[in-house]
């Protein structure tokens, strides 16, 4: 008789170790968008050993909670899921003159602000704030797929605090807040005609000259909010048209991507670009409104002085916005350089992790 094979063992995880290591284990597991479901295992069981906390799931989203009846609560959070392995598993350590580095697949975004994290559920037993920690999946593919977006739809509960947290990388920086980003289409028109008769046809590739026209008069707008420089940006990401090499086509689009500062709504983004791009034929395809720094709270501000150094703002788009968007000043705060993210070779020096926590610690003893 033939016995049904044993499913793998979910990988141990031991919080307590130095959280470097603990990066290393994390790496180690891949956890590619879509496939983190073992590396949810193995954090839900790491996170079930501490007994204090309330441990909730939803999908491949793994919440803790404190319930200490403290007058905040601070959420950390952090994505599972990495952009797809490219021989950059398992981890290795890599020693050059800057140092020691831990070179794995999600070791900059965000394993490393991930260990931070969990780490810090071992050397917090009474912290000062009541604290959640969300670890979800799918934050590196579309946006309706977000882990975090289906906690705040199923469960907004789950998310509520006073700050929230994002442990992207920041090179060990408060970045606070983020910009928006929008995507549209400009599309111009024409008539078909026989290249070798062109004059009977009107060319609508030529006529995107004049959406590439705005585009390069544009001067983007260094907007301040709540004391932070957010720099605007405005680019052609890409163009298509054309039917055959003997057609004049009648079709042009060009695709443009729009970096909004967070004191612009989404509407008003939207607003903003249908008045620049005035009698063009435009769709947008993609809105993402940002988030507003959040350092006017108390306890951010609190959180700021912990870190001793100056805040910065975040000019990416991070699930900050989610945070915000239910009310929760966030922060983006992480070990790692985010210009490291996603490259072959990404890495994080080892030595950059651990200040992370104790910072964390400092401000929640």
């Amino acid at each position: 008789m033939t016995s049904a094979p044993t499913a793998p063992a979910t990988p141990a995880l031991d919080l307590s170790a130095d959280p470097a290591e603990l990066t290393r284990a994390l790496c180690d597991i891949p956890s590619v968008s879509g496939d983190e479901h073992a590396l949810a295992d193995a954090v839900e069981a790491a996170l079930h050993a501490q007994t204090d906390l309330e441990v909730l799931r939803d999908g491949d989203a793994v919440i803790a909670r404190t319930h200490l009846g403290r007058s905040r609560r601070v959420v950390l959070a952090g994505h599972l899921d990495t952009v797809p392995i490219r021989d950059n598993v398992p981890a290795r350590l890599v020693d050059d003159a800057d140092g020691r580095w831990l070179v794995a697949r999600g070791a900059v975004d965000m394993k490393a602000g991930d260990a931070v994290f969990l780490a810090l559920t071992t050397r917090l037993p009474r912290p000062a704030a009541d604290v959640t920690w969300v670890f979800y999946d799918q934050e590196e593919v579309a946006a309706e797929r977000n882990g975090l977006g289906r906690v705040a739809r199923n469960h907004p509960d789950w998310l509520a605090g006073d700050l929230a947290i994002l442990g992207e990388p920041t090179d060990g920086r408060v970045e606070g807040g983020c910009n928006g980003t929008c995507r549209f289409l400009v599309t111009t028109h024409g008539r078909r005609a026989h290249s070798a008769r062109a004059w009977v046809g009107d060319n609508a590739i030529h006529h995107a000259a004049d959406v590439l026209d705005v585009l390069r008069d544009f001067r983007p707008e260094t907007i301040t909010v709540d004391g932070l420089a957010y720099r605007e940006g405005l680019n052609a990401v890409g163009i298509s048209g054309g039917v055959a090499g003997n057609v004049i086509p009648d079709e042009c689009t060009v695709h443009v991507n729009y970096r909004f500062a967070p004191s612009r709504s989404a509407a008003e983004a939207e607003q903003h670009m249908r008045a620049l791009f005035a009698g063009f034929d435009m769709r947008f395809v993609d809105m993402s409104p940002g988030a507003r720094p959040g350092l006017d709270a108390p306890v951010a501000r609190e959180f700021v002085a912990a870190v001793g150094t100056d805040p910065l703002p975040k000019y990416g788009w991070t699930d900050v916005a989610r945070f915000s968007a239910l009310g929760v000043p966030a922060l983006n705060y992480g070990p790692g350089d985010a210009l490291l993210a996603h490259a072959d070779d990404e890495r994080v020096r080892v030595d950059t992790i651990a200040p992370c926590l104790d910072a964390l610690v400092t401000w929640l003893s």
